[in-house]
């Protein structure tokens, strides 16, 4: 009999902090203010009826058994009006004349019409005995009960989405509330059954309070923290089994042992608190194996979300996000849009399913939508913003909302600055969001944030590197210029003295072939330096074919052979026997190994040695490259000129124009490579030149 009251108790002060709570988060909204009075008559009804049962004085028990009837009167139709609220009914006739026969019942509260008095019956000591009115107070409120049940089992079935689970929760919490509260008119009728379905009247708030967080019931657009809702729901349950375990001390053993209460309760303590995380490996393992899809669905936006900050490029990205989460929420409506600086309005990076024209492209930055979410960084769901009816910032956001044919909007803040939204369609057959996947969209959204942040990052690096290499080239211009000028100088004062004297001495043929042979050289080496110039200055961008890098590399060897046999050297190819292909400008390739084994050649004394080899190479933990390595036995390259050998017109020989280190270097750099050398006075020199095997991926991992 104690667990019995003290759950009326409790389920007293349950539904006071409700309706307490209902009233604070929003004091306008007509279904919040039915909801939190339908609390009120439930906790009246509770805490009359456990203090009528308790009584000692039958006076007093009178007066709270007649006091009771206050919320039995007025708890249908508060239920009743609520109903016609969540369902979005307009029955204002219906709610009236509901509301006027529960005031017609009002006056006859503390009469002997509707309780006569209160007699000993089954194991209570005081207990209703049913005046004239008692019988039509009993329909009435039947009447309400079973009318409200009927519309919300017609709307439960006419419903999709939130709206369809929202109906579902408040029909659970009622059903077992009102046949377990209806168990106390079965004495009143003589029917001698203990009233024991009073006690599932607690489950209604609970039901209600899980609705309102886990599915957003009413006007109440808030999340509460886990740990809350867990402590909530832990003290809710330990108090009915703290004061189980004290009566069943004190009725077995007639006293209460403090000290073995206390140990009780700190296991009951420790065993909640390490219940949540058995639930959270057990709802894993139930997941994976009962409800598949669900588990899947939930790895597959994980993943997503451990994926996405690997991918640099901003456009793969938005298509990664966008592709991935609607295949795994069964979603076929989505799209993405991110703040541009440059525009100043958010634009389309990417969609799936929806109308593609120009309106949809871009919006301001003023955009109503995008103020909102900016200013509230919390997930918009469409249904829910129907709801503030008349409100003009509301109904504008609704309005972007349907032409993004968007349910559930989420928001990508970062620094308080919202950068973006990605926006989805309805998920499955019109199921709705449910709170889980809101957390996990959440989530998502966090993680996607900082993704596109660090891809627009990389695009900002991309574009100064770019910047730079505009200025290094304009730097290197300038070198050119100075050395193009020491270099034509020489063949310019050539000819200029030829061109002096040849008026003179124009009757001497001797003189004119000498002449015209010196000046056809000198415009020669001019024309070669212009050329070569130009090759620098203005290279052409790599006509890139899959090629077998060994038969490219064999080529330019034999071609270099005859210049080797002048001076005996040897030259040692190890090409790698299953070096994959690779997609390159042949042409171009030819050209820096054929000066590079010139150079090579040049360098080698009699009698020595140039090496060849090409070998496969892994760049960065995953880009496939391979590698051609020439190294030669010459004089090697003084430590202090190792960083110049790629500069503009830098060279250690007598003759050549010192420009063809620095085209094989743009040239490699063309394809997405690099070139590098290790030299060593009487030692030799090696050059080392890395390609990607597929450029294209190249440029996506750099």
């Amino acid at each position: 009999m104690t667990t019995y009251i003290l759950s009326f108790y409790i389920t007293t002060i349950t539904n006071i902090i409700l309706a307490a709570f209902l009233i604070y988060k929003n004091n306008k909204s007509v279904l919040n203010w039915t909801a939190a009075l339908f609390s009120l008559t439930v906790a009246i009804y509770c805490f009359s009826f456990a203090t009528t049962i308790t009584s000692t004085n039958k006076n007093l028990a009178l007066f709270w058994n007649r006091f009771l009837y206050i919320g039995v009167i007025f708890m249908p139709v508060f239920f009743l009006h609520f109903t016609f609220k969540v369902l979005e009914l307009n029955q204002k006739r219906i709610v009236l004349i509901s509301y006027l026969m529960a005031f017609l019942f009002s006056p006859f509260v503390f009469s002997d019409y509707l309780v006569k008095d209160v007699v000993p019956k089954l194991s209570f000591k005081y207990y209703m005995v049913p005046g004239q009115f008692y019988f039509l107070l009993v329909a009435f409120w039947a009447g309400l009960i079973i009318y409200a049940h009927y519309k919300l089992i017609k709307g439960f079935l006419n419903a999709y989405g939130l709206k369809r689970n929202q109906i579902k929760y408040l029909l659970l919490s009622s059903i077992i509330g009102y046949p377990g509260g209806a168990t106390s008119f079965l004495p009143v009728f003589d029917i001698n059954i203990f009233p024991f379905g009073n006690i599932f009247i607690i489950f209604y708030a609970f039901l209600i309070t899980y609705a309102i967080v886990q599915h957003r019931l009413m006007d109440i657009n808030i999340f509460i923290k886990k740990s809350v809702i867990y402590a909530y729901a832990s003290f809710l349950l330990l108090i009915p089994l703290s004061g189980l375990i004290l009566y069943l001390q004190y009725s077995i053993f007639d006293h209460i042992s403090v000290l073995f209460s206390v140990a009780i309760f700190c296991v009951m303590f420790i065993a909640a608190y390490v219940f949540q995380f058995l639930k959270i490996r057990a709802e894993k393992t139930v997941e994976q194996y009962l409800f598949k899809n669900k588990f899947d669905y939930k790895k597959t936006i994980s993943d997503l979300s451990r994926a996405m900050v690997s991918i640099l490029d901003i456009h793969e990205l938005c298509r990664e996000i966008i592709t991935t989460t609607t295949e795994a929420m069964r979603v076929n409506k989505a799209s993405i849009f991110i703040f541009d600086e440059e525009d100043g309005g958010y634009k389309l990076y990417d969609s799936i399913g929806i109308r593609d024209t120009d309106d949809m492209k871009r919006y301001p930055k003023d955009n109503q939508l995008f103020q909102w979410i900016g200013e509230r960084n919390e997930i918009v769901i469409r249904e829910e913003l129907e709801r503030y009816g008349t409100d003009p910032a509301a109904l504008s956001v609704t309005e972007t909302l349907k032409a993004m044919e968007s349910e559930l909007c989420l928001p990508l803040v970062t620094k308080q600055k919202l950068i973006g939204v990605i926006n989805l369609g309805m998920k499955g057959k019109g199921e709705m969001y449910t709170h889980e996947d809101l957390e996990l969209l959440d989530t998502m959204a966090n993680q996607a944030t900082v993704a596109i942040e660090n891809a627009r990052l990389y695009e900002d690096l991309v574009r100064a590197k770019v910047q730079m290499q505009r200025a290094d080239r304009l730097a290197a211009l300038g070198t050119l210029t100075a050395g193009l000028a020491h270099e034509i100088r020489n063949p310019l004062v050539a000819i200029k003295t030829f061109t002096q004297l040849l008026p003179t001495r124009f009757d001497d043929s001797e003189f004119r072939n000498h002449f015209l042979q010196v000046t056809a050289g000198e415009v020669d080496r001019i024309a070669s330096l212009v050329t070569e110039l130009l090759d620098f200055a203005r290279p052409s961008q790599p006509k890139l074919n899959s090629e077998d890098l060994n038969q490219v590399v064999e080529k330019m060897a034999m071609l270099v052979d005859t210049e080797s046999h002048k001076k005996n050297i040897k030259i040692l190819k190890d090409l790698y026997a299953s070096l994959p292909s690779v997609t390159l400008d042949k042409e171009q390739i030819k050209q820096v190994l054929l000066n590079i084994l010139l150079n090579a050649v040049d360098a080698t004394p009699e009698n020595g040695t140039i090496s060849v080899s090409t070998r496969p190479v892994t760049r960065n933990g995953y880009l496939d490259c391979v590698q051609v390595v020439i190294s030669d036995t010459g004089k090697g390259i003084p430590e202090e000129d190792l960083e110049k050998v790629f500069t503009p017109f830098y060279t250690t020989k007598h003759t050549g124009s010192g420009l063809g280190l620095s085209i094989s270097h743009q040239i490699v750099q063309e394809h997405q490579g690099n070139i590098e050398v290790e030299s060593k006075q009487n030692q030799g020199t090696t050059f080392r030149i890395i390609l990607p095997v597929n450029p294209s991926v190249m440029e996506k991992g750099r």
